[in-house]
């Protein structure tokens, strides 16, 4: 695969989202059909958790054990040795609780977004919630305009949110406790409009762009460092791969509601870039 070439993966999925590379696999979820998918570079591919919840987004703790949103429940689902999905926090029922990060320490940060976006709801203001190791859960911060992807640099420093509706990335400070404190502009993306977010090793954050097909490396203050076109919406992004420098991306048709994504449009896709993972 040379540079800037686009590899498909997978193909024939609906609503991808949540692209996580962790063990020689990439891990994303399919919302339409409620699953979450692990495939390999050879695009062998396998279902390694059934949960019926849109949103549906994943993450990995330190410890190696893969955490589930699941938004329908209000619950923060981990998947046991076996398979088994057991409950991990409770995060409340109200709302649509969305993407998700977990620090080195163990902290798992999960935003809601403030209005039900499937049925054209009016568009409300989003928050950041915290999960503790021990279970428990508190708001961290508000006002986020349809929060989506998040990072954590591997210091713990800074949590980086994509605050879509406002077309920017906000970023906060990260307090010993995990509480947030210091909400800053991190990048002003003009027209960007940010979905799926990742960092790489120098710092620049890949946010994935639905409605400008694309995918955008931007350094802290906006400016664009590069940018990978496709021909359907991109919902997220994720650095991975042997060495650390292959672009995962999914991507789907993206149109009005109540439609949105077409079944069957949905893509993981692959390219190598420059700067690797952190």
């Amino acid at each position: 695969m040379g540079m800037n070439e686009v590899k498909v993966l997978l193909t024939g999925h609906g609503l991808v989202e949540s692209p996580r590379w962790h063990a020689d696999r990439l891990y994303f979820s399919d919302w339409y059909a409620g699953e979450v998918v692990a495939v390999d570079l050879t695009g062998r591919s396998e279902v390694v958790a059934r949960v019926e919840s849109v949103p549906l987004c994943t993450a990995w703790l330190p410890d190696g054990r893969l955490l589930i949103v699941s938004s329908d429940e209000g619950r923060l689902l981990v998947r046991g040795p076996s398979g088994e999905l057991r409950a991990y926090a409770d995060l409340g029922a109200e709302g649509m609780w969305n993407d998700t990060a977990v620090d080195a320490r163990g902290n798992v940060y999960v935003n809601r977004i403030g209005f039900d976006m499937m049925s054209g709801a009016p568009v409300s203001p989003g928050t950041v919630s915290l999960v503790t190791p021990d279970g428990r859960v508190r708001e961290v911060a508000d006002d986020i305009l349809f929060p989506n992807g998040m990072a954590v640099p591997p210091d713990g420093s800074t949590l980086i949110v994509a605050d879509s509706y406002r077309h920017c990335l906000t970023a906060f400070t990260v307090a010993e406790d995990g509480g947030l404190s210091g909400r800053r502009l991190w990048a002003d993306l003009g027209e960007g409009t940010p979905d799926g977010i990742c960092l790489d090793a120098e710092g620049a954050v890949w946010y994935a762009d639905v409605p400008n097909r694309r995918c955008v490396r931007v350094a802290e203050g906006g400016t664009v460092l590069q940018t990978v076109d496709l021909d359907r919406g991109c919902f997220a992004c994720a650095l991975g791969g042997p060495d650390g420098r292959t672009l995962f991306m999914v991507a789907a048709e993206w149109r009005d509601l109540p439609e949105m994504v077409p079944p069957g449009t949905g893509q993981v896709l692959a390219t190598e870039v420059d700067v690797p993972a952190p």
